[in-house]
């Protein structure tokens, strides 16, 4: 995995209600603090990404459908320099990944249904200033292709 990248595996606790799962707690090894909580959501088929954060740390999980998260570490002086990690979180895997500062990531919808995705970011978003730098998910830059699969 790479550096600094931690998972979680999430619990699901099924009443008769309904479901509860949290997701991240403040007495969580990887918990590093909390800025904004936010939700956002991905129509099949879609790729959002590569974003990344010189200060912010993301904290994803996908609540609903299923997404594919991508890493790539193109830090440097990173012992991990140049790995790419894949993660598929969900309704069948519930994860949460804490994704560091330094590491370009992105998502692809890979469920049949728009997939739904919750953040818990370590910084406030500034409109004025964002801490974001982007590439287009098809980016020479990163060595990655966004196709399924067949293993």
């Amino acid at each position: 995995m790479i550096d600094g990248v931690m998972t979680k595996k999430l619990k699901v606790v099924p009443d008769e209600r309904g479901r509860l799962m949290e997701c991240l707690r403040n007495d969580d090894d990887l918990f590093l603090g909390f800025g904004q909580f936010y939700m956002t959501t991905t129509f099949p088929g879609v790729v959002k990404g590569w974003h990344l954060h010189e200060a912010q740390f993301d904290n994803i999980v996908c609540v609903k459908g299923m997404i594919k998260l991508v890493l790539h570490d193109a830090r440097e002086g990173s012992a991990t320099r140049g790995q790419t990690d894949e993660f598929f979180l969900g309704e069948h895997n519930p994860l949460l990944v804490r994704v560091p500062s330094g590491i370009w990531h992105g998502w692809k919808c890979v469920s049949p249904e728009e997939a739904y995705i919750v953040n818990a970011p370590t910084e406030v978003y500034k409109y004025d200033a964002p801490d974001q730098q982007e590439l287009p998910h098809d980016s020479p830059e990163i060595p990655y292709d966004w196709n399924v699969k067949l293993r």
